[in-house]
Parts: C-alpha cells; sequence; structure tokens
C-alpha cells in the first residue's frame, strides 16, 4: 500500500484521472471509508465514493464485505483504489483488507481528511485533507 500525504494524493489522483482517461481506462477509484453520516456532515472531497469499512450501529468492520462492495464498484481489482478517512487510520485495515482480498494497486490518504488532534482535542488544525486546503464539499 502507498501512503500519499493530501496534497501528494490530490496530485497524484489529478494526473492519474488524466492519463487514464487518455488511454480510455476507468479514473482511480477515490474510496471514502467513513460511515455515511462522517462523510456527508463533516465534508469530502469532490468525486468521492462512500464506501463504509463499518457503520452505525454494529461499527464492526467486515472485510471481505468491504473488499465486495469496493470491487463491485471498481469494476477490476487492478483499478488503482485511493482511500480516506477521518485521520488515516481506518484507511490503513481498509487497504490491507483489499490487497489481502487481490487488489493490486491500493493507495491511502496519510492522516486522512481532518488529520489529528491538536492540544485542545480539535481536528482540522494540525494536518489533514482540509488542513492542506485542498478541495472539499459538505452536505
Amino acid at each position: 500500500m502507498k501512503h500519499l500525504s493530501p496534497t501528494q494524493a490530490w496530485t497524484w489522483l489529478q494526473a492519474e484521472r488524466q492519463a487514464r482517461e487518455a488511454r480510455g481506462e476507468a479514473p482511480p477509484l477515490f474510496v471514502d471509508v467513513r460511515m455515511e453520516i462522517e462523510s456527508l456532515y463533516v465534508g469530502r472531497p469532490p468525486g468521492v465514493e462512500n464506501i463504509p469499512w463499518y457503520e452505525y450501529p454494529d461499527l464492526t468492520p467486515d472485510p471481505a464485505r468491504f473488499a465486495r462492495a469496493v470491487e463491485a464498484e471498481a469494476g477490476d481489482k487492478a483499478r488503482p483504489i485511493l482511500l480516506i478517512c477521518r485521520s488515516g487510520k481506518r484507511t490503513l485495515d481498509a487497504g490491507r483488507a483489499l490487497e489481502a482480498a487481490g487488489f493490486t494497486d491500493v493507495s491511502h490518504v496519510v492522516n486522512g481528511f481532518e488529520g489529528e488532534l491538536n492540544e485542545h482535542f480539535k481536528r482540522s488544525s494540525v494536518n489533514g485533507w482540509r488542513f492542506e486546503g485542498l478541495p472539499w464539499e459538505q452536505m
């Protein structure tokens, strides 16, 4: 699994989209592994697909279910997959599950969408997608 900073991930995603579309290939699949409510209300990068690693009320990962859902969306285990979550921790487990299921090109966004907590227990103030000023949307 590749570990990309938010800025590296955004730059890579744009370049890969262009290159793959020029070759007639599907662009990378950008997957938000957070619960749907997190993705909708906290915010998310544009063009991301929400495929939760776990969901309320169980809050228990099901790696096989997750891998099947990603495969259904990707259509091909060789398609590049970029994962994002709140802080970059869930994507590590989700990425390992995808690799174990046979996905060959998995990357994740280090520090995720909101980043690490600061000394006042607040996010988006130390690192992460929003902290780096990258595009995002909120419902």
